[in-house]
């Protein structure tokens, strides 16, 4: 029998982590399978994924830019790739091409288990409203807070998410409201438990784009990025005597469930999340 084979795809993804940390999760398993790069051309990722479906693949990550046209690809989705809009994991099999998007529980599980802050009636301030924002949203309400507040730079694209989310938002008892960043202190109170940030301030340099005063004493500030985009945020988090959080304990945690979903079995991300720290630390 062939080794089952398994990618990440995107463009660009020769930075991608996910072949180590695919790897290391079948070393640990006990799972036969190889995980490849693959670089999909940008008008190009249908071809690229039929192609690689031809030669035996049995599924895929996807990254950055093709999530939405992965989610169109999908012939059935889960429930959190519905409410997301964009997929970022394919299976492919006798019953068709499978998409879900694990992001969202990769987030909550970091958060919930990694940094030990449950998220159960807690006040949540979530940056941006964009497909990263849009990937994780589901997620969050799911893990039932009290209160989310979507906040960006305009209003039109975070009422768009908060629509898409309001049944969902409803059934898990949810307060989803939304605001401007340049209203975030306002919608502020007593402040926030958590902050997640879903810009892409982090990669475009530029400074976090809310004052520390929304902030709980003790919250937690997570940045999804990861890596040398999200040390500026990390140093803004201390400054405010935040706990402050990467994006690399996600990365580890979506991961993960995409394995469970391939492979029908739950790796440890503990060991794996070190190895992947230390071998960032090394380069």
């Amino acid at each position: 029998m062939s080794t089952d084979l398994y990618a990440v795809a995107g463009n660009p993804v020769a930075h991608s982590q996910s072949p180590f940390i695919h790897a290391s999760f079948a070393a640990q398993c006990g799972q036969d399978l190889v995980y490849e790069r693959l670089l999909c051309p940008l008008d190009g990722f249908k071809t690229s994924i039929e192609a690689f479906v031809a030669r035996g693949g049995r599924g895929c990550n996807v990254t950055v830019p093709f999530k939405f046209e992965a989610f169109a690809l999908a012939t059935r989705h889960s429930t959190r790739a519905e409410l997301a809009g964009a997929v970022n994991t394919l299976r492919f099999d006798a019953n068709g091409w499978w998409g879900d998007n694990t992001d969202g529980l990769g987030l909550v599980h970091d958060i919930e288990h990694n940094a030990a802050r449950p998220l159960a009636g807690r006040d949540i301030l979530l940056l941006g409203a964009g497909g990263a924002s849009a990937g994780v949203l589901g997620s969050l309400i799911h893990a039932r807070p009290a209160r989310i507040v979507l906040a960006n730079r305009t209003a039109d694209k975070a009422l768009a998410l908060q629509a898409s989310h309001a049944d969902w938002a409803a059934q898990h008892q949810v307060a989803l409201q939304v605001c401007e960043l340049s209203d975030v202190e306002a919608n502020a109170v007593l402040g926030f438990d958590v902050l997640v940030n879903g810009t892409s301030a982090s990669l475009s340099g530029a400074g976090v784009p809310v004052q520390g005063q929304v902030l709980k004493p003790g919250a937690l500030a997570l940045d999804m990025m990861y890596g040398a985009a999200a040390l500026p945020f990390l140093d803004w988090a201390r400054a405010q005597g935040a706990l402050p959080r990467d994006g690399l304990g996600m990365l580890v945690e979506q991961a993960a469930e995409a394995f469970h979903i391939w492979r029908g079995v739950r790796p440890e991300t503990a060991p794996v999340l070190s190895a992947l720290r230390e071998r960032l630390a090394q380069t």
